[in-house]
């Protein structure tokens, strides 16, 4: 007998939330309740306050949506809608620090122990902006920093599968989610949390709260660079991420036809607009070279995005060819810049990682400021 959303909602109301005296369902707490062939999905939205000391109540809501008959799986996610926050020396909403020009932005909170974040964008979807914040964050890796990797696509998170990860992270101090961990990267991503196949039924505020909850109710330790992979488009996500923290540069995945060009312009100037340096564009799925006979041909034609770069004046970071070794390798959990380190391909994505790297660090990197309440 499958089970229905109604039987779900019907199980949580009897799970009451203690401080409140009153069911979570009566509450306005759940939301996003998505049941597929027995797996279900839903959120609990709670006070940021009260986050912490409301996982019982989580555990609590699984347990009673599990005790029905036809429950394959249960994922509740804690998720919380953050208060504008209070006035701080160069935080957000703060007035500007003594001797700053007049009109002046105040600093935006950067994230402890993390030296700078970088946001790999791409105007639309399948441009293979996944893959290549992957095997940039390896690649940086190899080249000696110590790297994260945030999966910023609440609606479909890649990380898990690329990293060859799964299970959900643990809390060691009972308020921040412990990163995984594979090839030396520490990792983040909402496929930890929910089962593959779930969908993310969420409207924009919940994806802008997941995000913020995902860079900094992490325990990220120090980190020279931080890597996130951006959903497509220019929406929350791209505005909470470039709104939220001090971002060092984007990094613009395109592939050479002009149809993505067009959308990857897109994605280039509203991060201009929003003060967030262009570190520059990759042209992805290049070329295609036969690996039987060697004939090249250019399947989305091809030196479009070097092109516009010169036209935009950013730098142009690289190519990386359309290979079946790349596809092979990221679908298989070990990504081709750590299964095959030698290969044209990883060096490839080291030298990029490389120009990357310079051009953080001639920017200064952003490094987190410190901040006293007043």
């Amino acid at each position: 007998m499958a089970v229905t959303e109604s039987q779900v909602l019907e199980a949580l109301r009897r799970v009451v939330d203690p401080d409140r005296g009153s069911d979570i369902v009566s509450l306005k707490m759940v939301s996003g309740v998505a049941v597929k062939d027995g797996h279900v999905h839903f959120t609990l939205e709670v006070d940021p306050q009260r986050g912490a000391a409301l996982e019982p109540l989580r555990q609590s809501a699984e347990k009673a949506v599990d005790r029905l008959p036809g429950v394959l799986s249960v994922t509740a996610v804690l998720t919380a809608h953050r208060p504008a926050p209070k006035a701080v020396s160069g935080g957000p909403g703060a007035p500007a620090a003594p001797g700053a020009a007049p009109g002046a932005k105040p600093a935006k909170a950067g994230i402890p122990g993390v030296a700078a974040i970088i946001a790999v964008a791409s105007g639309k979807g399948g441009v293979g902006k996944s893959t290549t914040s992957t095997n940039l964050a390896l690649a940086m890796a190899a080249n000696g920093l110590k790297v994260g990797l945030l999966d910023a696509d609440i609606y479909g998170p890649s990380m898990p599968r690329m990293m060859g990860l799964s299970g959900k992270p643990d809390s060691t101090d009972g308020k921040r989610l412990d990163p995984l961990v594979n090839y030396g990267i520490k990792v983040m991503s909402m496929g930890f949390l929910v089962a593959e196949d779930t969908p993310m039924i969420w409207r924009g505020p919940m994806v802008m709260s997941a995000i913020t909850q995902m860079l900094r109710d992490v325990n990220w330790g120090e980190l020279d660079v931080l890597v996130v992979d951006m959903p497509p488009g220019t929406g929350d996500a791209q505005l909470t991420m470039a709104q939220g923290v001090p971002l060092a540069g984007a990094v613009i995945v395109s592939t050479p036809q002009d149809i993505a060009l067009l959308d990857a312009r897109k994605g280039l100037n509203m991060f201009r607009r929003v003060d967030v340096p262009v570190l520059g564009i990759i042209e992805n799925m290049s070329y295609f070279c036969c690996p039987n006979c060697g004939h090249r041909s250019d399947i989305f034609s091809h030196g479009g995005a070097k092109a516009e770069a010169e036209k935009l004046g950013i730098d142009f970071l690289g190519e990386v060819p359309l290979d079946i070794a790349i596809r092979e390798t990221s679908d298989a959990g070990t990504p081709i810049t750590v299964s095959q380190p030698d290969g044209v391909h990883a060096q490839t994505y080291r030298a990029i990682a490389a120009r990357v790297a310079e051009k953080i660090k001639a920017g200064g990197g952003r490094a987190a400021p410190r901040f006293v309440i007043e």
